[in-house]
């Protein structure tokens, strides 16, 4: 399976194409936009930030690609690899933006799955978007053949109906700019944290625990439901820097009570339920094809 760059980006101030010419991305009307020299570009503009530095900082990314990298979320990637491939025909060209991409794991296992398949003549180009640029600057580090850029969710930069699939995972999904982006028919994949996932380290971090979400969510405007599926597995933590690495990637870090904080720095080991749910949906409208 080939790779080629994903190109279909928009200007985040007035929505045109943007082009590649000499090292940045430019639109019709004269915005121009640096790439870096690890081959990112931000296409975040100010009023879009809601804080100085938005995003992971970067301690949280370093923590998060340790703890990816060991292979405690492997199945998790797996599933979601497998779940972007199906239904892809022979010769496909196969577009595929990660939403809240982070230091880019899901993408680089996503193309690891690929090259594995020997005379697959699909192509398949990557986009991550995330809206930290410590996380964005990790993952252009590790993944040259991929397209990254600082952005946000919520005006996403890139050009409407542009895309396969979509992927939002352990995110915050924005569903109409995930229709707006998404070719018709194209599909959002998105996973999500079920009742008993960490439940181990939440019991030890906070006093109590919420009661579980109502499963009568409705399904977001523009799409259908095409299934969905729970990852359940048992991870061991040996040490205390795995356990503090998954703790300071989530958001549990900042919402644990200071005595809760202790309890787990105190942790040498712990066992833990992964529970997540894979959801596919394809977004409404006549397919127009691979």
């Amino acid at each position: 399976m080939s790779h080629t760059r994903f190109q279909a980006l928009a200007c985040p101030l007035d929505g045109d194409s943007l082009e590649r010419h000499d090292g940045a991305w430019c639109c019709p009307a004269g915005h121009s936009f640096d790439i870096a020299r690890q081959g990112y570009v931000h296409l975040l503009p100010v009023q879009n930030k809601r804080s100085r530095d938005p995003g992971d900082s970067k301690e949280m990314v370093a923590a998060r690609r340790r703890f990816l990298e060991a292979g405690h979320y492997q199945p998790i990637a797996e599933a979601v690899s497998r779940a972007v491939l199906a239904d892809a025909p022979a010769g496909a060209s196969l577009s595929c933006l990660d939403a809240g991409c982070g230091e880019g794991y899901y993408l680089r296992e996503l193309a690891r799955a690929c090259e594995g398949a020997a005379g697959d003549e699909r192509s398949l180009s990557l986009l991550g978007v995330d809206i930290s640029k410590w996380a964005i600057l990790a993952a252009a580090k590790r993944h040259k053949a991929a397209t990254w850029v600082v952005g946000t969710n919520a005006h996403l930069p890139v050009q409407a109906e542009s895309l396969h699939r979509v992927l939002c995972l352990f995110g915050f999904p924005v569903y109409a700019e995930f229709a707006r982006v998404l070719k018709p028919g194209g599909e959002l994949l998105m996973v999500e944290a079920g009742s008993d996932h960490l439940r181990e380290l939440r019991e030890i971090i906070y006093p109590t625990l919420k009661p579980p979400r109502a499963g009568d969510e409705k399904l977001p405007e523009g799409f259908t439901l095409l299934g969905s599926e729970t990852l359940r597995e048992s991870i061991d933590l040996s040490g205390p820097e795995p356990i503090a690495d998954l703790l300071a990637m989530t958001p549990h870090l900042h919402r644990a009570s200071a005595e809760g904080r202790v309890k787990a720095a105190a942790l040498t080991s712990l066992s833990l339920t992964v529970d997540v749910r894979l959801t596919r949906l394809a977004r409404d409208g006549v397919p127009l094809g691979l």
